[in-house]
């Protein structure tokens, strides 16, 4: 298990507090130990191997900052980002799958769920169960609120509960999954403000996980489809208020940008150290390229850009567990950390030359799993628009 401390916020922001250096630094070796060794072969299989999804939950990384009460860290949510960025440094499928569980599942539990809610399910998400944010359909896209999966309240004998049919795609550790944060329409006719936040078992009558997506990157985190065909949801196992659950997506998916910088940082940080590291090794007209000012400028300018996406999503991070508004900052930093890691792994990729092309060095693969960044959790445009319309008053 891992040590984690009450919040503490050093100033400048790259300073962390020295129990916050023990754990960047624990994850940082389970990272490279443990996770390094099998990261192609999960990548080239499409498939997260069980036994170092068991070790995240043995060392405590998918419940970070569930409180202790509830068999949790008891950390706070700028741990969860340092977690997230020294995963992706090695494999950002690793990331992927714990910024799914801290930043949008964990994260909306604790803010929304009830009591009885919390003690029923964060001990099963801090010691084995896989959640999943189920939100995106075939339809509903950046237009997140034109989702069409119906819930429709039933009362019987059977005891107050919900009937819920519909279909979701591109849902985040669906796969792996025991539960999911699924947002369903109890009231079509009043549009987004039908929206109701509900926590669907995967045993659940009428729930299934259906096709699995063959992607370009970050392959061994699953990505599927969801069928909901009648399936029954007791009433208990609504979150927050009926049609209020637009207010839990927009808020948690803020707080989820910032994971995803995390993620880009991770990933662009990784890539500079793999050209750096090979730079200094590979020789060409009788020394190494590192000494060549072509190869230098290309690495500085990688190493200016991620320290300034990772100052970025620090920020964000900060400010949000000192309860200030971060809105704009963690569309800032999902937005430019999503460039700066699509750069950088492209930058890899040349400084290693031919090789860099093959699945003989990593740079490869983190080119193809930096794409994402700017698709998922918000594409770049959808992050401009939230940026404009902060800096405008959200005129418009």
């Amino acid at each position: 298990m891992i040590a984690t401390e009450k919040r503490v916020t050093p100033s400048p922001l790259t300073l962390l507090t020295e129990e916050e250096k023990m754990f960047q630094s624990t994850v940082r070796k389970f990272a490279r130990e443990r996770i390094g060794p099998h990261v192609r072969e999960m990548d080239e299989a499409g498939v997260f191997k069980k036994e170092i999804l068991k070790e995240c939950f043995e060392l405590g990384l998918m419940a970070i900052d569930v409180p202790e009460e509830y068999e949790g860290q008891g950390g706070y949510f700028f741990q969860s980002i340092l977690a997230i960025e020294e995963l992706a440094k090695v494999d950002p499928s690793a990331a992927v799958i714990v910024d799914v569980q801290n930043t949008l599942f964990n994260n909306a539990i604790q803010r929304w769920a009830t009591e009885e809610q919390k003690k029923k399910y964060f001990p099963r998400l801090a010691k084995d169960t896989v959640a999943s944010y189920a939100l995106s359909e075939a339809g509903s896209g950046s237009d997140a609120f034109a989702l069409t999966t119906r819930a429709v309240f039933v009362k019987d004998d059977a005891g107050d509960h919900y009937r819920i049919t519909g279909r979701k795609l591109w849902i985040t550790n669906a796969g792996e999954a025991g539960l999911f944060l699924l947002f369903a329409n109890v009231n079509p006719e009043a549009g987004y403000k039908g929206i109701t936040a509900f926590l669907v078992e995967r045993e659940f009558p009428g729930f299934k996980v259906g096709k699995k997506e063959d992607k370009l990157g970050i392959r061994a985190s699953s990505t599927c489809e969801l069928i909901l065909d009648d399936c029954k949801v007791p009433k208990a196992n609504v979150i927050g208020e009926v049609g209020k659950g637009y207010k839990i997506a927009i808020e948690t998916l803020n707080e989820g940008r910032i994971g995803i910088g995390a993620q880009m940082v991770g990933l662009a940080a990784g890539a500079l150290d793999h050209a750096l590291a090979y730079a200094q090794q590979r020789k060409q007209f009788g020394k190494p390229i590192a000494e060549y000012q072509g190869v230098q400028f290309d690495l500085a300018e990688m190493a200016v850009e991620v320290e300034a996406a990772r100052l970025m999503v620090y920020n964000a991070a900060r400010l949000r567990d000192a309860g200030a508004p971060f809105i704009t900052e963690a569309a800032m930093c999902k937005y430019f950390a999503s460039q700066v890691a699509e750069r950088s792994a492209s930058k890899a990729v040349e400084v290693l030359g031919g090789v860099g092309f093959t699945k003989d060095y990593p740079v490869e693969k983190l080119y193809r799993d930096a794409k994402i960044g700017k698709i998922y959790e918000g594409t770049s445009n959808m992050q401009r628009v939230t940026i404009a319309k902060q800096m405008l008053g959200n005129r418009g």
